[in-house]
Parts: C-alpha cells; structure tokens; sequence
C-alpha cells in the first residue's frame, strides 16, 4: 500500500521511502508531487472545473495542442484527445477507417499488430495487440486483423547494449502479410517502437525503416503506439524523433502530464486530418467519435504545466544524458543471480531471468516483494524486472536503485 509520492519516492502504509523505479506505471516523468503541476491543478480547479468537449471548447485545449505539435515529428499538426493509452489507441484504429473512407478506399478495413505488442484493453486494442492473456477471455475481437512475427532473438540479440543490430529482417514479414490479404484490405499497421509492457524488447537497429518504407508503398498507414515511449523515456520527445521515422499517426498518455490526471491524445498527419475533414458536408460531424472527458479542463492544466517542466528543466536531454550512465549500470548485472539477459534503451531497462522450473513468474514476483521490502519499487511482466525510473533520476539514485536489485536478486532462489 502506498499512501504518499514526493519527487523519487513512494511512501509506504508503514512510512518506509520506496524509491520508484517505474515512474508509477512508465508515466511520472517528472516525478513525484512537482509544485507547479500541483498549483497548475489547483488553480483550474477553482477557476472551471468542467466543460464540454462537443461543440464547444476552452482555450487551454488548443494552446496544448499548438505545443504539442511543436514537439512531434513534422506534419503532425493535428492532436485529438483522450483519457488513457487505451483510448487513443482505438481513436487512431477508427480514425483509419474513417481516412481510408473519405479517401475512396472503404475496402481497406484490416488492421496489422505483432506478436507481443501491448495496445491497452478497449477491443480494438485487443485485436491488435498480441499478447494471449489479454484476448483469450474475451471471445471474438475485430474481424481480419492478422499479427507480424515478434523480432527478438535471444540468441543473436542477448545482452545487447541499447538497438540489437540483427533483427531487422522481420519486418519484411509485412509483405508477406499484404500478399496473403492483398494491400487494398490493410488499413494500417500499430507497432510499439520499443516493446514495453510485455517485458522491454529494444527495436532492432533498422526495423521500424523497413515498417514505413513498405507500408509507403503499399499506401497502408502507420501507427506507433507511444503511451511508454513518448515524452522523454527514451532521450527525445518520442521514439519517432529518436529512430527518425514519421509515422502518420501516434498514440500516446501517461507522460503526458506525467501521470497526474486521466489523459491521453492521438498525433495525427496534416493529411489525414484534412482528408477527413474535406470529406464532411457543411455544417456536418467530421468525425463521428469523442468522449466526455477529451480535453477536461485540469487534465489539460496538468498537462501544460508538465510539458513546460519538462522544457525547463530539459527532462528529454537529461534522460538521453544518463542513458550511458544507466546502460552501464544495468549491465553490470549481467553476473547477476539468474540474469539471462538485459536490454535497455534512454531510461529503460528490462533484466530477465530463469524461472523456476515449472513454476514461471515466481521467481520475478519474489524478486518484486523483496526489493520493495528493501525501499525500491519495480514492476514485473513474466519473469522480467521493467525498470523506468522517473526522468529527474540521479546517478546516485541510480546507483542505488541497481544495488538494491543486485542485493535481492543474490538473496532470491
């Protein structure tokens, strides 16, 4: 139970400092309880708390937008919010169909996900997703959708220090998948451009190239879901800027206000936004699709207010600072107790480990237990350690977080 947050620190039910390895859920960017997000929330609070985001507006929506787009890769002028990564990621699937729609090419209805991916818990996100756990209980999810390979390979990718250099090639099970459906039913394809929540899998050096260069020729859009990657995890404002690929839509949330209030928001290019748009009869719904809480006032707030912190401060340049600092740090476990491998990218990291013979996720989960016992909080996804630490991290912290890992992973059988 934790029952307080200041800066780098949890605080437990029994008053112990919990060092937070996982910036809450990968979303506190900016730590814990920074004032002027606090005082931000506050003053929109008392001055409205509330209004509607059908047919009418507030000014503090658009001035996010216009710095949000200041920050996106170029030609992603365009931004519509939400309240989570779940809901942006089936606003940017409907959003496809919508373009595709206006654009003469109803045909294209099919969506293209990869094994592994994470993509939230709305049904589209599901179906697109491809992790087993989250579909099997749920019956039928979107018809015709159809998963690329996963490109991890531990033997020619173990222990790789930031990108793996092979890899790449599997992406090219995309033409594969567009001779199978044939181009004119694929609406788009959603990757992670680093895997986050299915245990940390870093993008191999090449791969995401390949995705756009085929989905270009074969005019099929590309979606990078962004809720982890976005606003400074990986050492740039996104992972588009970082691996220099532009899709034509990202999703993101979390670090978006740094985890202080529900929000999420859906980066779309010129293009398609003006598709849609131009395709609408005067004074008709461009876009059927919205929700009560797009652009709540103090969501929105918190939002300016941690967007402007992290400009300030230069969050995004310090992580790709530290990013040497951490790799080098989360390697030297590489001698560790049951380490079998260790990926990291900008402020990430994931330290996997044997399971137990017959017994998979114990070990992880005692890992988990005992380091929290010991002041540090991390998260496991199977018998991974995913580590994501607040941007405003120091070395000494640093240092710290990988000593009490250490120490509990040589305590753990």
């Amino acid at each position: 139970m934790l029952v307080a947050a200041k800066d780098m620190h949890y605080t437990s039910h029994d008053g112990r400092q919990v060092l937070d390895g996982t910036a809450g859920l990968w979303c506190c960017n900016a730590g814990h309880g920074r004032q002027p997000i606090v005082e931000a929330i506050q003053k929109q609070a008392a001055l409205m708390d509330y209004a509607p985001p059908f047919q009418m507006g507030h000014p503090a929506a658009f001035e996010l937008a216009n710095r949000l787009s200041e920050i996106s890769p170029d030609g992603m002028n365009h931004v519509f919010f939400t309240n989570s990564g779940s809901e942006s990621v089936d606003t940017a699937l409907k959003m496809a169909l919508a373009y595709h729609k206006a654009n003469g090419e109803s045909s294209r209805t099919r969506f293209i996900g990869r094994e592994k991916g994470y993509h939230g818990v709305g049904f589209g996100g599901i179906s697109v997703g491809g992790l087993g756990n989250n579909r099997k209980q749920y019956g039928n999810q979107l018809p015709g959708t159809d998963h690329l390979p996963f490109f991890y390979d531990r033997n020619k990718q173990g222990f790789s220090k930031g990108e793996p250099t092979s890899g790449a090639e599997a992406a090219e099970a995309l033409e594969q998948l567009v001779a199978l459906h044939d181009a004119s039913t694929i609406a788009a394809v959603i990757v992670e451009p680093m895997v986050g929540s299915a245990g940390v899998y870093i993008t191999p050096t090449g791969y995401l190239q390949k995705l756009r260069e085929i989905c270009d020729k074969h005019g099929i859009l590309l979606i990078f879901d962004e809720v982890i990657t976005g606003f400074g995890r990986l050492g740039a404002a996104f992972a588009a800027e970082k691996y220099s690929v532009t899709p034509d839509m990202m999703t993101t949330a979390k670090g978006l206000n740094s985890g202080t209030v529900p929000m999420g928001a859906v980066f779309v290019q010129d293009k398609i936004y003006n598709t849609i748009v131009d395709a609408a009869a005067e004074n008709m719904i461009e876009l059927f699709h919205g929700y009560t809480y797009s652009a709540h006032p103090i969501a929105v707030a918190a939002a300016l207010a941690s967007q402007k912190l992290y400009k300030d401060e230069g969050l995004f340049e310090r992580a790709a600072e530290l990013a040497p600092y951490w790799q080098d740090a989360i390697h030297s476990l590489k001698d560790a107790n049951h380490v079998v491998d260790i990926r990291n990218s900008g402020l990430v990291g994931g330290v996997e480990l044997e399971p137990r013979p017959g017994k998979p996720t114990a070990r992880a989960y005692d890992v988990f237990v005992k380091a929290y016992e010991k002041g540090l909080l991390v998260r496991t996804t199977g018998d991974i350690i995913a580590l994501s630490p607040p941007l405003i991290i120091s070395k000494e912290q640093i240092d710290e977080l990988f000593s009490i890992l250490r120490d509990t992973l040589a305590e753990t059988n």
